[in-house]
C-alpha cells in the first residue's frame, strides 16, 4: 500500500470555504482518477495556528504504479486548479510513503 500525503497550511481567512471545497470538489476529483482507493483528512494538532490550521491529506493507492499514473496523468491539472482558485493563500508539500506491516 502506498500513501500519498499532502500537508497543507491554509490561511485562516479562507479556512472554512477551503475545507468545504476540499471535501466536495478536490478530494472527489482525486479519487475519481481511479488511482486511489480512499483518503483521509487529518488536522495537525499542537502546531502554530496563528496564520491558520495545517492539514494532512492522505490518499491510499494499491501500488506505486497507480500512484505514478496519478502523477503522469492527473496531478498537474489538479494542482493548477487549486492554485487558480486559492492563489497563495495556502502552502503545500507532498511525500510518498509505503505501509510496512
Amino acid at each position: 500500500m502506498i500513501i500519498y500525503n499532502v500537508t497543507i497550511k491554509v490561511q485562516a481567512s479562507i479556512h472554512q470555504e477551503w475545507l468545504i471545497w476540499l471535501k466536495t470538489d478536490h478530494i472527489p476529483a482525486i479519487l475519481n482518477t481511479g488511482c486511489f482507493t480512499h483518503s483521509n483528512i487529518l488536522q495537525l494538532l499542537e502546531t502554530d495556528e496563528s496564520e491558520g490550521p495545517t492539514y494532512a491529506l492522505q490518499f491510499h493507492s494499491e501500488s506505486k504504479a497507480q500512484y505514478n499514473r496519478y502523477l503522469e496523468l492527473f496531478s498537474n491539472e489538479l494542482r493548477i486548479k487549486s492554485y487558480k482558485k486559492w492563489g497563495d493563500q495556502f502552502i503545500a508539500f507532498s511525500s510518498v510513503m509505503q505501509v510496512v506491516n
